[in-house]
């Protein structure tokens, strides 16, 4: 299947604005090195680059890489969430071992609890031949 015209122009577009952004001789956009500054610049929809020419996108963030050493702005921002991210599910796998030790402990004390009072409600029936310790207060 052979490009329609209109996109062969466009991709021409694209790559003579790959070009100025990169040399930093911008015309029609705030020479930044995105996708919505390289679509402003080659006077196409961004979303015409993101679907249609994600090719050219792809190449055009790699020669940010190659050319200017550089990572990309979506890359970076990118890499900030995950860093984010890891640190809150860090936080959360904190948080998550310290309440289940809270509910062993809570379970441990419920069980002590229940014990007492069932012991003081209903006392063990001592044998006739069974001397306690400590004579009952009762």
């Amino acid at each position: 299947m052979t490009p329609m015209p209109q996109h062969d122009d466009e991709r021409t577009r694209i790559r003579e604005a790959m070009d100025r952004l990169l040399n930093g001789q911008a015309s029609a956009s705030n020479g930044s090195l995105t996708v919505v500054a390289l679509a402003a610049e080659a006077g196409v929809h961004r979303m015409a680059l993101m679907k249609r020419h994600a090719d050219l996108k792809n190449e055009f963030y790699e020669r940010v890489r190659k050319e200017t050493q550089q990572v990309p702005e979506a890359e970076k921002r990118l890499r900030e969430t995950v860093a984010k991210l890891k640190k809150t599910i860090s936080n959360q796998n904190e948080e998550l071992e310290e309440l289940r030790r809270l509910v062993t402990r809570l379970t441990l004390a419920s069980a002590v609890l229940t014990e007492e009072q069932r012991s003081a409600t209903d006392p063990v029936p001592a044998s006739d031949n069974v001397i306690p310790f400590r004579p009952s207060t009762s």
